[in-house]
């Protein structure tokens, strides 16, 4: 079975173009998710001009209601099993801690951390089908800001520290069901979320 039942949530911007693509190409059947529904078209149709399988869903992951409509559909969409969860989403807020508000908090907290394990735990059940000989694979986008203090990102920067540590422990908690749990902490990429960010600091 070379087919790889792949989900990805968070998929308009640069890099996650990139991973739904590589993966495509390399013969997964891809589903991923974004709030925005006109660039995900937009997305889904560049993607079908190429002949890639991918099949999109609208969804806001910072809402758990919507994580849970989100998976059902995934559910269906890829026969009840799935070989990789990527978990890329993220919220960026560049702003003092000083003037963080409590829906400032919530809200990066929800979609960059809550959602990742969430999905991660509904997601479990679909890894276990496909996890003989280790051939499951959840996979975090996370950041250096998860290991280097930068000012101004002290919430942003909490959530991908907490997403290290998530990643730890699942890997060590789901070894032994054949799920391998992997995080990729890169640096700056030149990204939709990074000119915001970087918008946000002058």
């Amino acid at each position: 079975e070379l087919t790889r039942y792949t989900y990805l949530h968070g998929a308009v911007w640069i890099n996650r173009h990139a991973i739904v693509e590589e993966l495509a190409m390399l013969g997964a059947r891809v589903h991923t998710c974004s709030r925005n529904a006109a660039e995900l078209e937009e997305c889904r149709r560049r993607w079908e001009d190429k002949n890639l399988r991918v099949t999109v869903s609208v969804c806001d992951v910072s809402v758990r209601a919507e994580r849970e409509k989100l998976m059902d559909t995934l559910r269906q969409t890829l026969g009840g099993k799935l070989d990789i969860l990527v978990n890329n989403a993220g919220q960026s807020m560049v702003k003092a801690a000083t003037e963080c508000t409590g829906e400032d908090y919530a809200l990066v907290m929800a979609t960059n951390i809550e959602s990742c394990f969430h999905l991660a735990q509904l997601a479990h059940p679909l890894l276990l089908r496909s996890a003989g000989g280790g051939a499951s694979s959840v996979v975090h986008i996370s950041s250096i800001a998860g290991f280097v203090g930068f000012p101004g990102l002290a919430v942003y920067s909490m959530t991908k520290g907490a997403m290290n540590q998530l990643t730890r422990s699942l890997a060590a908690e789901w070894a032994g069901d054949g799920i391998r749990v992997n995080c990729v902490a890169p640096g700056g990429i030149n990204t939709d979320i990074a000119k915001d960010m970087c918008g946000s600091s002058r």
